[in-house]
């Protein structure tokens, strides 16, 4: 059967349906009887009719064979059935994920660490999500708290976990202090001074060293250690922040490697593989704490709410 549209398009008719429209139409079909279906959407029997008249108007066609039993979609009424069945269920699942995302059950979330916050607190706590809201897809980068600033500021980051720059205002920020942090001094477990009880910088000052760049607060704070205690910095350093690089040059020699005390502990456990072990050091080196930064423009979704409060906690 060829439809006829007369002087209307199937666009006027789409602009001019409503969603509650639509259901009255799908119900009449499901059930035959115009006021059962009416019923069901909460109006009365003749402004059920009267719309149904509305839309086949609009379509210039019957939708509906009308029956002494009931009503039945006529060839028309079935392709208004066929898609209005599709927009209906769209519509049903764009409400249910607009409300999934209000209450922070689906969504992403971005967040950058430094490498100890990462490994101590961010991980669990997305952990701990994923098991309890797995629509939520988060995506984790870790670098230095000088590119995570940037980013923060790019707009590339819902929550940061870093320290801020000296160059930057802390006003235009939202700082929740965390803690500090104690660097762990790495070696391959075949290193003559690994087992040792109580190790000095002083005996460490000849070894290679693979520490991060210039400027980087684990490196102040190893500078600052050798400094305090009257022993020259090690001369024979490499520079990287890469912990794959650190690895590589830790397996192949007696190099000493800077890392967070969190990182450290990954490593040395044995479960990863890597034949290691941390330094028992006479006086521990510490970094001066991270915070929890965000932007004081950018509002935070429901589901980025939900990872920085199990972060929180975490701390």
């Amino acid at each position: 059967m060829h439809i006829q549209f007369g002087m209307y398009t199937p666009m006027t008719l789409a602009r001019k349906l409503k969603p509650p429209y639509l259901r009255l139409v799908l119900k009449i079909a499901e059930t035959g009887q115009l006021q059962i279906a009416a019923a069901s959407q909460g109006i009365s029997q003749p402004a059920a009719s009267r719309i149904l008249t509305e839309i086949e108007t609009e379509a210039g066609t019957p939708l509906f064979f009308r029956h002494a039993k009931g009503m039945e979609p006529t060839p028309a009424g079935a392709a208004f059935v066929k898609h209005g069945r599709a927009i209906v269920t769209e519509l049903d699942n764009l409400d249910a994920e607009m409300a999934n995302m209000k209450s922070g059950l689906v969504g992403e979330v971005r967040v950058g660490s430094v490498t100890g916050p990462a490994v101590r607190c961010l991980v669990p706590a997305i952990r701990q999500i994923k098991e309890s809201t797995p629509g939520i897809e988060p995506t984790i980068d870790v670098a230095p708290s000088v590119e995570l600033v940037r980013g923060l500021e790019e707009g590339r980051f819902d929550f940061i976990l870093a320290r801020l720059p000296p160059e930057y205002d802390s006003r235009a920020f939202r700082l929740t202090p965390a803690r500090g942090e104690v660097v762990s001094l790495l070696v391959s477990r075949s290193h003559p001074l690994a087992g040792r009880q109580s190790v000095s910088l002083g005996e460490l000052a000849g070894y290679e060293w693979v520490i991060q760049e210039r400027g980087s607060p684990i490196r102040s704070a190893v500078e600052q250690a050798f400094h305090a205690a009257g022993v020259p910095v090690p001369g024979n350093i490499t520079n990287t922040s890469s912990l794959l690089i650190m690895l590589a040059i830790l397996e192949s020699s007696q190099a000493v490697a800077t890392l967070s005390e969190e990182v450290g502990g990954l490593l040395t456990r044995g479960t990863l593989g890597f034949q290691m072990e941390a330094l028992k050091l006479v006086e521990s080196v510490t970094v001066p704490p991270y915070f929890i930064i965000q932007n004081r423009s950018q509002q935070l979704s429901r589901a980025a709410e939900r990872v920085l409060e199990r972060v929180v906690k975490a701390l």
